[in-house]
């Protein structure tokens, strides 16, 4: 009996990545929103009645496609900062980006599924949130780690902010300074921002020497969310 459960279990973790394998390839031709299962199905033979014993609905499937994608992003982010341990914060930090980059150029279709134009008709649930933070929460380690090592250039935070402030680091960091905190998440922001402008073509005829412009674009960030330059 147990052999058997767990041939069927293989079995279905293997259904389970063919159906998602075709529905990535669905994404890169016809987009997020054009995401069938009945599509799915008839492209991997199968009949829509057994598809929905893995994927109850479209958004069950969307949200397992979005759960992966944040995870290789996220899996990617903290490969390159354990990689990198044994380096300064600032170059931590822009060897994290670099790694982000990279990813998304790799994956540029499932890089617009979770940061890309919103599915109509679909609300992202909250099985989706802890994936989504893994970048966040590795760039949040290494200032963290900076602040207790060799120290931080504290960014300035004016008086307006300062309330907002407070509560994001009670969210993200409360073991950080609250300019710390919105730095953070104002580098965070601009990251993603960076490098959708290069996924969804907004460089083009703008920047050519790509890889150079990112690189001193992260170590910006990487400064301004309070890590000093070498020396």
């Amino acid at each position: 009996m147990t052999t058997v459960r767990g041939a069927r279990a293989r079995a279905r973790i293997e259904i389970t990545a063919a159906i998602k394998d075709e529905a990535r390839r669905q994404l890169a031709a016809e987009g997020a929103a054009k995401l069938s299962l009945r599509a799915v199905a008839r492209e991997l033979g199968m009949v829509s009645s057994a598809l929905y014993r893995y994927f109850p609905s479209r958004d069950d499937l969307l949200t397992a496609l979005i759960v992966d994608a944040y995870d290789a992003v996220g899996a990617a982010a903290e490969e390159a900062a354990a990689g990198s341990a044994d380096r300064r914060p600032l170059d931590r930090w822009t060897a994290v980006c670099r790694a982000v980059r990279a990813w998304a150029l790799a994956h540029p279709h499932e890089y617009a599924l979770i940061y890309g134009s919103p599915v109509p008709g679909y609300a992202a649930p909250q099985d989706t949130v802890v994936p989504a933070a893994r970048v966040g929460l590795v760039l949040v380690g290494i200032v963290r780690r900076a602040h207790a090592g060799e120290g931080v250039a504290l960014p300035p935070l004016s008086e307006s902010l300062r309330p907002e402030a407070a509560r994001i680091a009670a969210d993200i960091a409360p073991d950080l300074p609250p300019a710390l905190a919105v730095a953070l998440v104002a580098a965070w922001a601009q990251l993603f921002g960076l490098v959708s402008f290069e996924v969804f073509g907004q460089f083009h005829r703008v920047v050519e020497d790509r890889d150079a412009f990112f690189a001193e674009a992260a170590r910006r960030l990487g400064r301004e969310a309070g890590l000093l330059p070498r020396g």
